[in-house]
């Protein structure tokens, strides 16, 4: 009883510990959440009755938390133009735009500079303390201008050297943080306040600014107008449709489904992509089979001396970090001085060319994986009658005929689920590709697919390439990813309960 008192009042405390950062952030829908599974569990627990319940309550809260729902943010992502220039608010945008477009302005005023952190010097919120040239003291944020009262600062030498609740940063520290501290602005009706120094800052006007009347950014310099779409979350020129980069999120529906099938750009990657994360997830699969069900089926006969050790010496590549392993093997692979080429006295470019690529990621694939079924082999055999195969050799069936026959089938009963998993496994083998070839080798031109991408590594490219991030679209090829190894597992499994019951 004491027990399920403290587990229950950490349950409370843990709730209470993310309520107030739901609460502050208005998070309704996850605190509503929180309220629920908190209720269901005091609900459950402190009745006597449902105790089924009590079993599968936790089991079922971590599927909710830990499967269910990233499946619906990936979902929800998907459906939005969520990446680099559309992460924020239509507001936050424009406000980007117009910081962005800053120019110094002839006659601007100038302030004395200290900068100051809300919190630690390292890592808190920068503001800027300045002093104007009447002696008053503002504090800047993205949110603009703040006057200080004069009893809160001390101001000496035309600078702030104290503020009440700030920390100001001395010159190492101010060093540290010098990127941020260039790129920072204080917003102005003007235009933006910048720092011109570690001592000095200017108000700078802004060439383009937002017309609310007209819902577009307007170019004070030419005249040209960028009016906002809403449907895309950027500002376009309706004389030539060019569009700011600095945008705004907004949802997109079923548009980045749709650019995976509709798009030529896109579609042919993509599919092409599929074909070899197919091949290479069957092939992976069905080569580390073979050679782990060989050994096993070798040292399954007691003829054979030093069973054990054999074993584990087979078993050893299974206990090494496949991390580490996949460099080492990608060194083996080098066309220079790696050690396939040297000790075969080849002169193959394996990264260089597609199917030679191809092969030398099975290849490390086949090292690192046929441990393990050699380990699930070896005790399925072990589980198998020997009776069985007395019989049929009694009936005089060959060693052949009685491994078909009899061996074979009893195995698959058994192994079916490892090799479904293995194969849902090898099809998202992220490590495997990106420690090895990285996805290459790529086309001429193109950096987005190579030849031996998987569908995973494609979707971190989209995702974090150096080409600007898509997060919306790569969450997209993630529900197709997701719903190709839905499918594939649940047909599997429906033709393995068929098997079963033949062999049963």
């Amino acid at each position: 009883m004491a027990g399920k008192i403290l587990l229950l009042g950490l349950v409370a405390a843990i709730a209470l510990w993310g309520a107030f950062p739901l609460i502050a952030a208005r998070a309704w829908p996850g605190l509503a959440v929180l309220a629920a599974a908190t209720a269901s569990i005091y609900y459950v627990y402190l009745s006597p009755r449902h105790v089924p319940a009590k079993y599968l309550l936790p089991g079922t809260l971590f599927l909710i938390a830990f499967q269910i729902l990233p499946v619906l943010l990936t979902v929800a992502t998907a459906v939005t133009n969520f990446g680099d220039g559309h992460r924020g608010s239509k507001q936050d945008a424009i406000v980007a735009i117009q910081t962005t477009s800053i120019v110094e302005v002839a006659g601007g005023t100038e302030y004395g500079l200290t900068v100051a952190t809300k919190g630690e010097p390292a890592s808190g919120p920068l503001v800027f303390l300045l002093v104007d040239p009447a002696g008053n003291a503002f504090v800047g944020d993205a949110d603009g201008l703040t006057r200080l009262p004069a009893d809160q600062v001390t101001i000496s030498g035309g600078r702030v050297t104290r503020a009440a609740g700030y920390t100001i940063l001395n010159l190492a520290q101010a060093g540290a943080r010098s990127q941020e501290i260039t790129e920072f602005a204080v917003p102005t009706a003007a235009g933006a306040i910048r720092s011109t120094g570690v001592s000095r800052a200017s108000e700078r006007q802004a060439t383009r600014r937002y017309d609310a009347s007209c819902d577009c950014i307007v170019d004070t310099t030419t005249g040209r107008r960028w009016v906002a779409d809403e449907a895309s979350g950027s500002f376009v020129d309706p004389a030539t449709g060019e569009r700011l980069a600095q945008g705004w999120r907004v949802t997109v529906g079923l548009a980045n489904f749709a650019r995976v099938v509709t798009d030529p750009s896109i579609t042919g990657p993509f599919f092409r992509t599929l074909l070899w994360n197919f091949g290479f997830a069957i092939g992976s699969v069905l080569l580390t089979f073979a050679l782990g069900l060989l050994c096993a089926l070798a040292l399954h006969s007691t003829r054979v001396r030093a069973r054990n050790l054999y074993r584990v010496l087979i078993v050893l590549p299974y206990a090494m970090p496949s991390f580490a392993m996949l460099l080492v093997w990608r060194d083996m692979f080098n066309t220079d001085f790696g050690l396939i080429n040297r000790l075969f006295s080849l002169h193959v470019d394996w990264f260089g060319d597609p199917w030679g690529a191809r092969a030398a990621v099975l290849l490390a694939q086949l090292w690192l994986g046929y441990p393990y079924m050699f380990l699930v082999s070896t005790g399925a055999l072990q589980a198998i009658p020997a009776e069985l195969s007395e019989a049929a050799e009694v009936d005089g069936a060959s060693a052949w005929q009685r491994f078909r026959a009899v061996t074979l089938p009893l195995l698959l009963v058994a192994l079916s689920p490892l090799l479904i998993a293995s194969f849902a496994f090898n099809f998202n083998n992220f490590n495997a590709i990106y420690l090895t070839t990285g996805g290459g080798p790529f086309p001429p031109g193109r950096s987005v697919a190579g030849a031996t991408d998987l569908l995973i590594t494609y979707t971190y490219r989209l995702a974090f390439g150096g080409s600007g991030a898509e997060f919306g679209f790569a969450a997209a090829v993630s529900v197709y990813i997701f719903l190709i190894v839905a499918v594939v597992s649940a047909i599997s499994f429906r033709r393995t309960r068929a098997f079963e019951e033949v062999y049963s």
